[in-house]
């Protein structure tokens, strides 16, 4: 027979398991943790882990989102910067950063497997919960930049973010570039920087100019 929680336990133990969960997966990855383990500090059975989630992978999904606030506070330095190319270097690299120096983002970015378990359960539900957090202030940021004429305005907002998203596939990647990987980061940032901006914005004290 199933267990009957109330309400009050329901938030205690979810709150619970998607602490565990960011602890564990972190550390051990999706695969290596196991149910036991997320379920023995919340006190309940392993069967009981399915009334508050489908699977792992729905709880890494859950973490992910859960820590999309963090990543917000990550670059809002740099949003709070005059946009420019040397700006934008600096907005690509911290996202760049999140993914490198983050202990979560960084084991799922090395895990092809795991990153490609938990993205096929991200849908636009997922996406419009995340959107206030991350996108929406990006999106912002490139549109009051392209009315100052500060960042070109032949593609949308929406067309420049997902170019300054871009860089995060040189880190997604790293291995392929090995010792050079800082090399092509700066390189791949500096391009895509001065490409965005209009030339009058092109500063000397970016990285790599």
């Amino acid at each position: 027979m199933a267990v009957a929680f109330t309400a009050e336990e329901r938030a205690r133990i979810t709150a619970c398991l998607l602490d565990t969960a960011e602890e564990l997966f972190a550390a051990q990855g999706l695969k290596k943790t196991t149910l036991e383990e997320l379920v023995a500090p919340a006190g309940i059975a392993k069967g009981s882990f399915y009334a508050f989630f489908d699977s792992k992978e729905e709880l890494y999904k859950e973490v992910m989102i859960r820590r999309a606030p963090l990543v917000g506070e990550r670059l809002a330095a740099s949003l709070g910067r005059p946009p420019g190319a040397e700006a934008l270097a600096a907005l690509m690299r911290d996202l760049a950063d999140v993914l490198t120096s983050d202990p979560f983002y960084r084991r799922l970015i090395t895990r092809p497997d795991e990153l490609a378990a938990v993205a096929r359960r991200v849908g636009p539900d997922e996406v419009a919960r995340i959107t206030p957090y991350v996108l929406t202030p990006l999106l912002d940021y490139v549109a009051r930049a392209q009315r100052d004429g500060l960042v070109v305005r032949d593609a949308g907002p929406d067309v420049i973010v997902g170019v300054l998203r871009a860089a995060g596939l040189v880190t997604v990647n790293r291995h392929l570039f090995g010792d050079a990987y800082e090399q092509v980061l700066d390189a791949t940032v500096s391009a895509l920087a001065r490409g965005l901006t209009t030339p009058g914005t092109h500063g000397t004290g970016e990285k790599g100019a």
